[in-house]
C-alpha cells in the first residue's frame, strides 16, 4: 500500500492479534462495501472473532486469556 505521497504504508502482524495498517484507510468488506477510517493506525481482526469486523474490537484478547487459564 502507498500512501497519497507515495510513500509505502506500514502493515504490521501482531502473532495472536491484529492486523495493523498505518491510516488513514478504506477497508473494503467482503460484501464490497467500503469501511474509511482515519486514524493513524487501524487495527484489522485476524481471529475472526470480532463483532466489529473487519475492523479489531480485541476478542481476541479474551481468547488467549482463556487458553492460559486453561494451561494453569
Amino acid at each position: 500500500m502507498t500512501h497519497a505521497d507515495g510513500a509505502a504504508r506500514r502493515v504490521r502482524v501482531v502473532p495472536k492479534g491484529p492486523i495493523l495498517v498505518e491510516g488513514p484507510v478504506d477497508v473494503e468488506c467482503a460484501d464490497g462495501s467500503t469501511i474509511h477510517c482515519d486514524r493513524f493506525k487501524v487495527a484489522i481482526c485476524a481471529c475472526g472473532l470480532s463483532a466489529t469486523a473487519p475492523l479489531c474490537d480485541a476478542s481476541h484478547r479474551r481468547r488467549i486469556n482463556r487458553e492460559e487459564r486453561r494451561r494453569r
